[in-house]
């Protein structure tokens, strides 16, 4: 589905990202760990057009969007959660999820039931959003904004979800029902997913597999398992103060 091949990313003359390659396949949930400023996010924001590569290729189902602006890969089928969840506060939960919809909407001819039907879709996955749906979403909690960023995302039917740091700031019970979540999207709705989690051994319990970013390079890859029994990513990301919220 998505082939990155040495893309190299900057901010002005600092460079961020140095000759990053990597891959996702249909329906997989694929984890990037590392320290903080290793360039996990820059690495998302390069997929979403925010701030491009300056070499290098990114392939979607077999077609270039180096080229493309933001608002035509979230066309393509690229939606990202950013971190810090950036909802709308002024507005309510349901326009936040209707502007999710916009490009269905305006811009790809998806009409006023196929939005009803996805923020319907939106609504199980977090039923608590439908009992705030008239409610301001600034006066949510940050777990329900969480919510609320994934599901405004999921309003644009995406193939690749990019999620940056969903479990921030959360309590541990809250965590867990977004980890439910993003487990739930992939397996039921089919939605690939590419995570950046600061618990790392949550994000590997979950994912097919993972990368290990490092200053801008990836130095090491495999599955899921192989990284969570690698010594040196236990080390630096799996230390026992770093442990899983599903065991507390």
């Amino acid at each position: 589905m998505l082939k990155i091949k040495n893309i190299n990313t900057f901010y002005g003359q600092a460079q961020a990202l140095k000759n990053v390659s990597l891959h996702l396949s249909q329906g997989e949930i694929v984890t990037l760990i590392g320290a903080n400023g290793a360039g996990k996010t820059t690495l998302l924001n390069s997929l979403s057009g925010i701030v491009p590569p300056r070499s290098g290729q990114i392939i979607f189902n077999d077609i270039s969007i180096n080229n493309l602006a933001a608002h035509q890969i979230v066309q393509m089928g690229i939606a990202q959660v950013p971190e810090g969840r950036q909802v709308f506060k002024p507005l309510s939960v349901e326009d936040n999820l209707e502007l999710g919809a916009y490009l269905h909407f305006k811009m790809l001819g998806g009409g006023k039931s196929e939005i009803t039907k996805t923020r319907d879709m939106v609504y199980a996955l977090f039923p608590i959003l439908q009992e705030r749906r008239k409610q301001l979403a600034g006066t949510l909690s940050g777990g329900e904004q969480q919510m609320l960023a994934i599901g405004r995302a999921f309003m644009t039917r995406p193939q690749l979800m990019l999620l940056d740091e969903p479990s921030m700031g959360l309590a541990p019970i809250v965590s867990q029902e977004i980890f439910r979540v993003i487990e739930s999207l992939c397996r039921e709705k089919k939605t690939t997913v590419l995570l950046v989690e600061q618990n790392a051994r949550a994000a590997l319990k979950m994912a097919n597999r993972g990368y290990v970013l490092e200053t801008g390079r990836l130095i090491l890859e495999g599955t899921a398992g192989e990284l969570l029994d690698n010594k040196e990513v236990q080390r630096a990301y799996l230390g026992k103060d770093k442990k899983e919220i599903w065991e507390r």
